[in-house]
């Protein structure tokens, strides 16, 4: 890895000792130059998870990659920095089946720095903007949400405010994105999830093409033949406003370079078919 290479790719300049300003920056500016994509599944090609692969696909090439990808490299350019990191296993709460994914569904990372530990993610979509504390189970308020981890049994749940404050019970305003535990795991631990998102009728990555990248102001997301613009309307991020056009294939491979700076080798076969719930829930 050529360090300053990925750091100018995420438009972070001069020194980067391992401290916890550092962290911050370079989470914050990786969710606003990477985008979370998947568009390598939907122009006939497989994912593959070699670190060499990876850096040039995302430093190089100037794409992004889903959670395997993007988290992947980001934990590399924090060890080269000088973190300590952890990767770490956890299972994603589908927004649209309801039901948790498998082991090893999504790779995050905890890192250890002057005795606390934080949780980091760049993989995720529209999750956390900065680390979150792994020390405290309280609301943690960032631009874009209000975020907490909350610990129950062997799990850790990472959830995010609702927008709806309507319900009268507070517990029930926090939405559940994943649950993992801090069991250290390693890379090749998730290659066969790996593969199986990238076929599997029950996984949004085979089932519907996107591309999305964080906003100041929101988020702008490819799904399908779809636009998805998030316009933030709160301080705390915990109201949007969404707006949707459809797309033609044209349009797409404009916007595709234009707002994510993507340019495919391959012709996009964009796709956005229902998913199929597993036959099992974890």
């Amino acid at each position: 890895m050529d360090v300053q290479k990925y750091l100018a790719r995420v438009c972070c300049s001069g020194p980067c000792p391992p401290t916890l300003e550092t962290l911050r920056h370079v989470h914050l500016n990786h969710l606003m130059a990477v985008p979370f994509e998947n568009l390598t599944i939907h122009i006939g090609e497989r994912v593959r998870l070699e670190l060499p692969r990876l850096y040039e696909k995302i430093v190089l090439m100037r794409r992004g990659g889903f959670c395997f990808e993007n988290n992947g490299l980001f934990s590399w350019l924090l060890s080269q920095l000088g973190f300590d990191v952890t990767i770490l296993s956890a299972q994603v709460k589908n927004r649209f089946t309801g039901a948790y994914g498998p082991p090893f569904d999504h790779f995050i990372m905890m890192v250890k720095l002057d005795g606390h530990r934080w949780l980091c993610d760049v993989g995720f979509g529209s999750g956390f903007q900065l680390p979150l504390s792994l020390e405290t189970d309280s609301p943690q308020a960032q631009s874009h949400g209000v975020y907490r981890l909350r610990s129950q049994g062997d799990f850790i749940f990472m959830e995010m405010k609702s927008e709806t404050e309507v319900l009268e019970s507070a517990e029930e305003c926090w939405l559940e994105q994943y649950k993992f535990t801090l069991e250290p795991r390693e890379r090749d631990d998730f290659r066969a999830m790996c593969d199986y998102h990238q076929s599997s009728v029950s996984s949004i990555f085979f089932c519907k093409s996107l591309c999305s990248l964080l906003l100041p102001t929101g988020r702008i997301t490819i799904m399908g033949r779809r636009l998805i613009m998030t316009s933030l309307t709160s301080v705390d991020g915990r109201q949007a406003m969404k707006t949707t056009t459809d797309l033609s294939e044209e349009e797409i491979t404009e916007l595709l370079r234009e707002k994510f700076g993507i340019v495919l080798p391959s012709p996009l076969t964009p796709k956005d078919v229902e998913i199929v719930p597993p036959p099992v829930t974890y």
